[in-house]
């Protein structure tokens, strides 16, 4: 029975020396590993602000987009004619559908220059792996 204690005693012994540096490894930050992962944050902030004002461009964008599809759907309608009616109805449409894709294109591309500009920013702070979020990427918004 002291036999089977001292040897647990032992193994457990050796466990907590051979794992414990690592956990004091993972649990301890340096002023130079603080400072690093602070700078992404700065990236990422930057990163936010910039998909925010994009994403609020895109919806005063579309917003205008469908007040004008409205008044001018409302305007076709006031025509004489079917072939007065059609042409303005398609026009109304064909406008719409200019402006979302404007709209799109540029959510898209505003989307992509932030997140590039927080990629090289994000490498340049030489934080430790995992440290950003950029594995989350996809599930952005894509503006459609």
């Amino acid at each position: 029975m002291l036999k089977k204690t001292a040897l647990a005693l032992v193994s457990v012994g050796l466990f907590a020396s051979v794992t414990m540096p690592v956990f004091a490894q993972n649990t301890t930050t340096t002023s130079a590993t603080a400072s690093k992962i602070a700078c992404v944050g700065a990236a990422v902030n930057a990163r936010e602000q910039s998909i925010d004002a994009a994403m609020t461009t895109f919806a005063a964008a579309t917003n205008a987009a469908y007040a004008a599809r409205a008044t001018a759907l409302q305007h076709a309608y006031t025509g004489t004619t079917l072939k007065a009616v059609g042409a303005a109805v398609k026009t109304a449409w064909s406008a719409f559908n200019a402006s979302i894709k404007s709209a799109r294109g540029a959510w898209q591309s505003s989307r992509n220059a932030a997140w590039s500009a927080y990629r090289t920013a994000a490498v340049a702070c030489k934080a430790p792996a995992g440290t950003g979020d950029g594995v989350n990427s996809s599930l952005e918004a894509s503006g459609n």
